[in-house]
């Protein structure tokens, strides 16, 4: 993701749920400090080229959805997807997560050497350095949805489900597949519907981009708001 293209998207994200830039900066800047001491080999995420991606989210179809998980693909598992997962007995190859559910969790996949991208913004300053520093960081893929610096990219994505969609199409996956999604999930926050919104306009930009109908979004096209998006 060219931040120049994500950067009027992420504005109208803040704008519209009310966040703050320099929170999200300062949430950055702390998480390059704490990660300073190993750098992640962002050459392991080459399994993801040319093959195809299961972005796992938490919702409350995942358990229902997991033999649609074939044992080849590579499975990212969306926050407190990866224990859904895990106790179907299937293993995740990436956590995507902003730390607010399972750090312990977090913890295990990093100590088992299993990749964790893990994504500082302006609401969880104090889950990073509670966390983080107990990490094996060699595991840790930074990430922040302002602007990249050092070792922490922004890889385009807002929710840990979408973000794990924009970091598979980035590391080159030819295809990508959806299990335990509710974007209407009624049982949720006003607050974490929008963001749920946001997560399917922004997964309707990557299929523009990729030029693949992602199936997450079928029966749901006509409805999106995509002003905000940079597509023709």
């Amino acid at each position: 993701m060219d931040f120049r293209d994500w950067e009027p998207v992420y504005e109208a994200i803040l704008a519209d749920l009310g966040f703050s830039r320099r929170a999200d900066e300062a949430a950055r800047d702390e998480l390059a400090t704490l990660v300073a001491p190993r750098a992640f080999d962002r050459d392991r995420l080459k399994v993801l080229r040319g093959g195809t991606a299961v972005v796992a989210g938490a919702g409350p179809s995942l358990a229902d959805e997991l033999d649609r998980v074939g044992e080849t693909d590579v499975v990212i598992g969306a926050s407190t997807a990866v224990d859904v997962l895990s106790e179907a007995g299937i293993g995740a190859d990436l956590m995507t997560t902003d730390l607010d559910k399972n750090p312990d969790t977090v913890r295990r996949l990093t100590e088992d050497g299993v990749p964790v991208a893990v994504h500082a913004h302006g609401d969880n300053r104090d889950l990073l350095r509670e966390v983080v520093p107990d990490l094996a960081l060699e595991n840790v893929l930074p990430t922040t949805q302002a602007a990249p610096v050092g070792r922490v990219e922004n890889y385009g994505g807002f929710t840990d489900g979408d973000r794990a969609a924009f970091l598979a199409d980035h590391f080159g996956a030819r295809e990508l597949k959806f299990v335990g999604w509710e974007v209407d999930d009624p049982t949720v926050s006003s607050t974490k519907r929008r963001k749920l919104a946001w997560a399917e306009r922004l997964l309707y930009w990557l299929e523009t981009h990729r030029q693949e109908s992602l199936d997450v979004l079928d029966g749901r096209r006509g409805g999106i708001d995509t002003r905000a998006l940079p597509i023709d």
